[in-house]
C-alpha cells in the first residue's frame, strides 16, 4: 500500500512537517490551547505542516483552527471520541483521512466530501484513503462514490446492511474493506471497479455473491470468512491473478446434491424445449411475440454433452472445481435435467476414492480443506 508522506526523503524534513499529538489524552479545548500557543509558534508554521496525528486522545471534535493548516496531507483522528465531521475537513487537501475507532453516525459527516471552491461552486478531492472503519454507520455512506480519485475505502466495524449500487464510480479503489458489518447482499455493480485488487466482505450476513465478481481482474484478495455462503459463482475460477482466497466459518456444501427435490415443468417449459430440440426458428407472424419473446429466453444446459435448454424450470447443482491447484471451490451451475449431473471428479493430484470410503466420508474430507 502507498505511504502518504512528504516527498522529502531525509527524515528531519518529514518530522518538521509532522504534527504529533498522539496519544496525549487530550480534550478539544487543550488541544485549542496548544494549537494557539505564540510559544509554540504553530499557526506561523501551519503552512509547512503536511500530517497531524490526533490519534488516542479525548477529541468530541475538530478543532476550529485545524483549516489554518492550509497544507495538510494527511490526518489522523483514529481513537477518539469525536460525533461530528465537519465541512471544513473537506477544504483541506488531504490525501489520508483516518477516523477510525469514533462515534460518527451518517448523519455525521459532511453532507458532500468535495471541497468548494469560491462562490460555493463544488471542486474536487484530492483524497485517495479514507478510513471510517469502528464508527456506527447504519448505511454505506453514498458521499464516497464522489470520491473518484480513491484508492482505500475502509468501512469495516460498523452496522452497514447494504453496499451503494453507485459503487461502480469509484474507478480508482484498489482496496474496498466492508468486513464486520451487517451486509447481507452484494450489488452487481462491484464487479465494474476494475483496479480492485483487494475485497473484505468476511464477518457478514452474505449468502450468494453475485456473478459480476468474476469481472474483477485485477483482484487479489478476497476475503468471504464468517458469512452464510453455501457456494460461489462458477466464473470465479477466471480470477487468476488471486492469490488469497478466505472461506472458512461458512456453511458451504461439501458434497453433490443428488436427490433434488424437482418441480414438475409446465406445458409450456416442456413444449418450450420441444421447440428447440428440434431446430425450429418460427418467424414473427408464426407465433404471438409474448411465446417468440419466452423462446429467446432460453437458457443452455452447463454440461456439455447435452444440448438441451431450459427456461423456468432448472436444476441447481454444486461442483467441486480445482481452483489453482490449491483447493476446491463449490461453485454453482444450472442443468435441463437431474440426468445432466456428471459424476464428481477427484481433486488435481489424487487418487480416485475407493469403493468402501462413503460419500459422508467423502463430505467429511471436503470440509476440511475448504474450511480447515
Amino acid at each position: 500500500m502507498e505511504v502518504y508522506t512528504s516527498d522529502s526523503s531525509d527524515t528531519d524534513s518529514r518530522e518538521q512537517k509532522t504534527l504529533d499529538f498522539g496519544r496525549m489524552s487530550l480534550d478539544l479545548v487543550t488541544l485549542e490551547d496548544h494549537l494557539s500557543s505564540p510559544q509554540k509558534g504553530l499557526l506561523k508554521a501551519s503552512g509547512d505542516i503536511e500530517t497531524m496525528l490526533l490519534n488516542h486522545n479525548r477529541l468530541v471534535g475538530l478543532p476550529r483552527l485545524l483549516q489554518q493548516f492550509a497544507n495538510l496531507k494527511v490526518l489522523d483522528l483514529s481513537s477518539n471520541a469525536i460525533t461530528q465531521l465537519p465541512d471544513a475537513v473537506c477544504q483541506l487537501p488531504l490525501v489520508t483521512l483516518i477516523a477510525k475507532n469514533n462515534l460518527l453516525t451518517n448523519g455525521s459527516l459532511p453532507k458532500s466530501l468535495l471541497s468548494k471552491q469560491a462562490g460555493g461552486t463544488v471542486g474536487g478531492s484530492t483524497l485517495k484513503e479514507l478510513n471510517l472503519s469502528g464508527n456506527q454507520l447504519t448505511h454505506f455512506p453514498e458521499q464516497v462514490t464522489e470520491l473518484r480519485q480513491l484508492k482505500y475505502l475502509y468501512l469495516g466495524g460498523n452496522k452497514i446492511s447494504t453496499v451503494s449500487k453507485d459503487i461502480w464510480k469509484m474507478q480508482s479503489l484498489h482496496v474496498l474493506s466492508l468486513g464486520g458489518n451487517l451486509i447481507s447482499e452484494v450489488p452487481e455493480s462491484v464487479g465494474s471497479l476494475n483496479q480492485l485488487q483487494a475485497l473484505v466482505l468476511c464477518d457478514n450476513l452474505i449468502e450468494i455473491l453475485p456473478t459480476s465478481i468474476a469481472r474483477l481482474k485485477n483482484l487479489k484478495s478476497l476475503l468471504l470468512h464468517k458469512n452464510r455462503l453455501r457456494h460461489l459463482p462458477k466464473d470465479i475460477v477466471a480470477l487468476k491473478n488471486l492469490t488469497e482466497l478466505s472461506l472458512r466459518d461458512n456453511p458451504l456444501v461439501v458434497r453433490f446434491v443428488q436427490d433434488m427435490a424437482l418441480k414438475p415443468p409446465t406445458l409450456l417449459e416442456l413444449a418450450g424445449r420441444m421447440v428447440k430440440a428440434s431446430g425450429q426458428r418460427p418467424g414473427p407472424y408464426d407465433i404471438p411475440r409474448t411465446l417468440a419473446e419466452y423462446l429467446n429466453s432460453a437458457n443452455c444446459c452447463v454440461n456439455p454433452n447435452c444440448k438441451g435448454v431450459f427456461f423456468d424450470n432448472r436444476v441447481e447443482h454444486i461442483k467441486f472445481v480445482d481452483f489453482c491447484g490449491k483447493y476446491r471451490v463449490p461453485l454453482l451451475q444450472y442443468l435441463c435435467s437431474s440426468k445432466c449431473i456428471e459424476p464428481e471428479e477427484p481433486a488435481r493430484g489424487t487418487a480416485p476414492l475407493p469403493a468402501n470410503v462413503s460419500n459422508a466420508s467423502s463430505g467429511f474430507m471436503m470440509r476440511k480443506v475448504l474450511l480447515g
